[in-house]
This record gives C-alpha cells, structure tokens and sequence, in this order.
C-alpha cells in the first residue's frame, strides 16, 4: 500500500486519497492519513490527524499547507493556536509559526516571527546561528517577491557586520574592522550576551586604527559599574588610562564614497543617503556602502559586494 500510495500521490483521484487515507488512518500512521485526506481536500480531517502525528517536522510543514489551501480562518487560528503551544502548553519552533505566515501572505508576522527567531540566537551569543536564520527567512520572502521589512534587512545586516570583523582583521584591514566595530558598539544592546567584549575588542581595534575618539567613547562605556568589573584583567589598565584623558580627541574624517543613487560624496560605511534618502546596500565583504563603480553580486547568496573586494 504504501507503494501504491507513492505511485499514484500525484496524480490520482480524490476517491483513491479517501481510500488511501482510511487506510493509513486503520493502521495508525497518522501522518499518511493526513497527508491523503489533505490530497482529497478533506482539509479539516487532515489537520485532526497532522495535530496528532506529534513534533513531526513532515506533518507541520503538511499541516501548513493543508490550512494554506483550505482558507478557513477557524483552521489557521487553530494550527496558530497549536504552533504557539496554546493548546498543550508546548509552544513549537518558531520557524513553523514563519512558514505559516508566508504561506498565507501575512509578511509583516512573518518579518516580526524571523526577527524573533535570531533575537533569540543573538541573545544567546549565536550569532552566525542568528545571521544565517535571518538570511535564510529573508531569501525565502525574496522568492516569495514579498518585501523584505526594513527591521529585518537592518537586524541581518548587525550581525553580519560583527561577523566580518575576524576576517578584515585577518586580511589587516584594521581601519575596516574599526569602522564595523563602531557600527556594532552603537547597537551594543543586541549583543547582550557580549557587551563587555566588543566593546573591550571596539576599544583595542580603533586605537589601532588611529581612531581614538571612537576609542575613547567605547571605553567609557565599559567604565560603567555594570561592565567595569567584567575587563579582561589584560586591557583594564589601558582602558582606565585612555578614560582619564581629558584632551579633546578628533578622529580623521572618515573617506567619502558616492552614494549610488544620486552620486553624492558620504562616508563609506553611512548605509543611508542624507540627500536622496535612500537605504544603500552593504557589501558583504566589509560592510561599506556600495558604489556604482566596483559592483558585484555574490553567485550563492546574491547580495552585493566590491567587485573588487571578491576578486581578492
């Protein structure tokens, strides 16, 4: 039968899914009872054995088309209900909660769903966990040709702008790696679980890098009594000695890029346009505003870069 039931899923009759579907639900497997009941278009029969089939990724993901395609608003607030642990106290992963909310059109859910989802990766300090879930979802809607919310697009671009930081050093660029260090420091509270850390790590970086002032500012957040105690026993004297500088210091004004919408000159990692208003996109490979002139597209993920950054 379940041969049978393979040979003919996608092209057989309703009568032959019921039939299919009595069976399996006689035999107890309901997760084919499920699925054939769906294939009739018994929607509501389906969902009774998908919800009893257990955490089982195959039945969910069927359980989310089955509402999908039935359109029935009592079906998709129970399956909500269900996903969200409503039912049995156990709310399940968030992911199935954002494949239901893309397969129904709701964008806007599904963005706040996704945003979830990495908070609470980044929250733990997973933070290429976190980035690849966000980039993962923000493809999905992509294919979908739904919009991407801008919440989304700037919570995906932090993380990856903490997670270029190792490999620009590696390649010496210091000044770059300053540059996205003090783009993380300025959303340090989505970073809770290493505040400390980039911070101490910003504070290192841009003294490297010449940039003192960025420095400066960094170390007097870790002089807070919360962060304080928490140094690295390695950096605290240097940080404590760059805090009692009372000079007024400046940083070299950062190098100016075109915007590549209306080609006015703002500084390299701005990734919005104070004249035309425009978000720009990033390159993956340093986190700078892209430019007309040096443009590329990544073949696997299809974000943009400098051309000439990929070639190297």
């Amino acid at each position: 039968m379940t041969d049978y039931a393979e040979a003919i899923e996608e092209n057989g009759t309703p009568e032959q899914f019921v039939q299919l579907a009595e069976h399996f639900a006689g035999g107890g497997d309901v997760l084919n009872a499920g699925r054939f009941y769906h294939r009739a278009g018994h929607h509501g029969m389906a969902l009774d054995f998908l919800l009893n089939a257990g955490e089982s990724h195959d039945a969910l993901v069927l359980a989310i088309e089955c509402v999908s395609a039935s359109g029935d608003q009592k079906m998709t607030a129970r399956l909500t209900d269900y996903l969200m642990g409503e039912l049995d106290g156990m709310p399940k992963d968030a992911k199935y909660l954002f494949r239901l909310y893309v397969a129904l059109g709701m964008t806007r859910e599904a963005a706040k769903t996704a945003v979830v989802i990495a908070r609470e990766e980044q929250e733990n300090g997973s933070y290429r966990i976190a980035r690849n879930v966000l980039l993962a979802m923000y493809q999905e809607l992509l294919s979908k040709k739904i919009k991407v919310p801008q919440e989304m697009q700037h919570s995906l671009m932090l993380l990856h702008s903490y997670l270029i930081v190792k490999s620009l050093l590696k390649r010496n660029e210091t000044l770059k790696a300053a540059r996205m260090l003090i783009r993380v420091a300025a959303n340090i509270s989505r970073f809770p679980a290493h505040i400390v850390p980039i911070l101490t790590s910003t504070v290192v970086i841009c003294s490297k890098a010449g940039l003192k002032a960025a420095a400066h500012r960094s170390a007097i957040s870790l002089m807070q009594p919360e962060y304080r105690s928490k140094i690295n026993v390695k950096y605290k004297k240097k940080i404590e000695a760059l805090v009692r500088k009372a000079d007024k210091l400046t940083d070299e004004d950062e190098q100016l890029t075109p915007c590549p919408y209306c080609e006015v000159l703002i500084p390299e990692t701005d990734l919005t346009c104070q004249k035309c208003k425009n978000i720009i996109p990033y390159c993956i490979v340093t986190g700078r505003h892209i430019i007309n002139t040096d443009f590329a597209l990544c073949s696997s993920c299809e974000f943009p870069a400098y051309y000439s950054e990929m070639k190297k």
